[in-house]
C-alpha cells in the first residue's frame, strides 16, 4: 500500500459543474459523507454530514456549499479530518448526489461535472463521473482504519439511482 493512501489525517474532497443553461432549472449537486462505527461498519451510519452542515464534533465540514455550479474551480468544497476522528468510528464513505427536482437528473445531463479527493498537494483520486452517467448519485470514496488505527483511502465509484436522502441511508452499503 503506497503512502499516498494510507495513514491519512486531513483530506479535501472537491466538486465542480457548469451551471444550467439560461432559462432552465439550476443543477444542485452535493456531497455527503456517511460515518459509521468500530460496532457497526457496514450497518447504519452514525451520522451524515451534508447541505451545509458539519459532524457533530466538528472533524468533518463542508466547507463550501453551492446550488448552481456557479463560480470558478470547485463549486463544493468538504474537509474530513481523519486524524480527530474518535477511534469508535471505524469508517467514513463519501458520495455525491444531485438534488432531484420535477425530473431525474443524471450526471451525464451536468456539463463538466468532476470531483478532486487530495490530501494537502497530493491527490488521491480525480473522476469526471462518465462510468455513472445514468446515476442521480455516487459512492466515490472510502475511508477506513487499518489494524493499526491507521486511515486508508479506498477510491470507489458505484453510482445509484435515488434521491439524496435515499443514497444517504444506501451508501454505506457501496463496496
Amino acid at each position: 500500500m503506497s503512502s499516498f493512501n494510507k495513514g491519512l489525517k486531513k483530506v479535501e474532497v472537491a466538486l465542480k459543474w457548469d451551471p444550467s443553461p439560461i432559462g432552465t432549472p439550476p443543477h444542485d449537486l452535493d456531497i455527503i459523507a456517511a460515518t459509521y462505527t468500530s460496532d457497526d461498519p457496514g450497518g447504519a451510519p452514525a451520522y451524515v454530514v451534508h447541505f451545509d452542515s458539519r459532524s457533530p464534533d466538528g472533524t468533518i465540514t463542508l466547507n463550501r456549499d453551492s446550488t448552481t455550479g456557479q463560480g470558478f474551480g470547485y463549486d463544493e468544497v468538504m474537509t474530513l479530518e481523519l486524524e480527530r476522528l474518535s477511534p469508535s468510528y471505524a469508517r467514513v464513505v463519501v458520495g455525491i448526489a444531485i438534488q432531484q427536482g420535477e425530473r431525474a437528473t443524471v450526471f451525464g445531463a451536468v456539463a463538466n461535472t468532476a470531483v478532486r479527493i487530495r490530501e494537502g498537494y497530493t491527490d488521491l483520486a480525480q473522476n469526471d463521473f462518465s462510468e455513472v452517467a445514468d446515476s442521480t448519485a455516487a459512492v466515490i470514496a472510502e475511508f477506513a482504519r487499518d489494524d493499526s488505527g491507521e486511515w486508508v483511502f479506498r477510491e470507489v465509484l458505484q453510482g445509484f439511482d435515488s434521491d439524496p436522502t435515499s443514497f444517504a441511508a444506501a451508501m454505506g452499503r457501496a463496496r
